[in-house]
């Protein structure tokens, strides 16, 4: 996993935004506010790309761009900040690898993480893969792409019986319970019709795989992480 020194003072823009931004993305982020704090992490452990601000209160970025530089010159150096002039720019760059402006685009920026990750010869690690989800208040499934799928009252109760026992075998009397309270009337094979309608409108909704399994002669298991 690259590590990523997020050198940031405003704390809103580097704790809500870019930092579970950037960890979701697959980066192995440290936040830090001030210079110093970049400084005495490098003298005793390296990181493989530093993300700096210019305007720190200990310090400006340019001359922490260039410390940075002399003390790990095999790290990535990417300076973030609200100065636009192509002075500033060209001096960023006599040591960074990469200058963004404020406002940035958070895909803009790990795009540019990455691309730096590249060159040095690092390897970025995907993103963890998000599981499907029930939304409950919502009536929906959402699937780790984020798609919404809306159910109805019967699909709802099917799947939050599968959803409270994943990766275990729900025996078939198990759902039917859930699903009425007239067991003895309840055909079964309604459940085969509920789950093949239920497929039908997930396919019509994404092209992702939900992980929902017959376990043959018994019932139905729904996988944490379908592989």
């Amino acid at each position: 996993m690259i590590s990523v020194a997020l050198v940031e003072d405003d704390i809103a823009l580097r704790d809500r935004v870019l930092l579970p931004s950037l960890r979701r993305a697959g980066f192995d982020v440290r936040p830090m506010a001030l210079a110093a704090e970049l400084r005495e992490h490098l003298s005793h452990e390296a990181v493989d790309i530093a993300v700096l601000d210019v305007g720190l209160p200990d310090g400006d970025g340019f001359s922490l761009s260039k410390h940075c530089r002399e003390a790990r010159p095999d790290m990535g150096i990417v300076m973030l900040t609200g100065r636009r002039d192509t002075d500033d720019v060209v001096r960023g760059l006599n040591d960074a690898d990469a200058y963004l402006t404020k406002p940035v685009s958070v895909d803009v920026l790990v795009a540019t993480l990455g691309s730096v990750a590249r060159r040095l010869g690092r390897l970025v690690a995907p993103p963890p893969a998000e599981p499907w989800r029930l939304v409950g208040s919502q009536w929906a499934l959402r699937s780790p792409a984020g798609v919404r799928i809306g159910l109805t009252a019967t699909e709802r109760t099917f799947l939050t019986v599968l959803f409270d026992r994943v990766d275990e075998t729900v025996p078939r009397d198990d759902l039917v319970q859930a699903m009425t309270d007239n067991v003895h009337d309840y055909d079964p094979h309604r459940l085969d019709s509920l789950l093949h309608r239920l497929r039908r409108k997930i396919a019509a909704a994404t092209d992702e795989r939900f992980p929902l399994n017959p376990v043959h002669g018994n019932g139905y298991m729904l996988v944490a992480t379908d592989t």
